[in-house]
């Protein structure tokens, strides 16, 4: 019957403690994922607002490429409104890195943010802004936020983990000193 009474009630904490750390774990995953595309979402505006206004992005933008599979640094590729790269300060193995056109098209209603995965080991949080004659994408590496995440996972894992131990021990210490009387 103690076994009965253990089993019951622990599985109610279990349920509570899976529950809580989930919510956390995707609570701050998605602040830290959100907030990887802050200083995309100025750039993309800012660079979108200066090419409304006639200038071209080589006067404001530096001509210095940026290895995106390497670099944390942000970057900036201008396209035209039938989608082709006419100025970028990012390169892949020596290209200008092809956007899926579905991208370009979304932001046509508005700013898109999207994770962009170019190469399989290359993940880019990434903001495309429309401006008169095309699109702007602004984006950076997500190689530091993810390895965050990564941390974050394994730190609300083992929360849980002794947590739901700490649970039944306490549970057990209970139940053995003040058994279960059936009335």
């Amino acid at each position: 019957m103690k076994f009965f009474f253990i089993a019951k009630l622990f599985l109610l904490f279990a349920f509570v403690i899976v529950l809580l750390s989930g919510l956390t774990y995707v609570t701050s995953q998605q602040i830290l994922r959100q907030g990887a595309n802050d200083p995309q979402i100025q750039m993309a505006e800012d660079v979108s607002s200066r090419l409304d206004h006639g200038d071209s992005p080589q006067t404001f933008l530096s001509s210095n490429k940026i290895d995106i599979a390497k670099s944390l640094s942000p970057f900036v590729i201008v396209y035209d409104t039938k989608g082709n790269a006419v100025f970028s300060s990012g390169e892949l193995q020596g290209d200008t890195p092809v956007l899926p056109r579905g991208v370009l098209d979304a932001a046509n209603s508005g700013e898109q943010r999207v994770t962009w995965q170019p190469q399989r080991s290359v993940r880019i949080a990434s903001v495309v802004t429309s401006y008169k004659n095309g699109y702007v994408l602004a984006g950076r590496s997500l190689r530091e936020v993810e390895k965050r995440e990564d941390a974050l996972f394994m730190q609300v894992g083992v929360v849980s983990v002794c947590s739901l131990v700490g649970s039944f021990l306490i549970i057990s210490l209970f139940a053995w000193f003040y058994p279960y009387k059936k009335r």
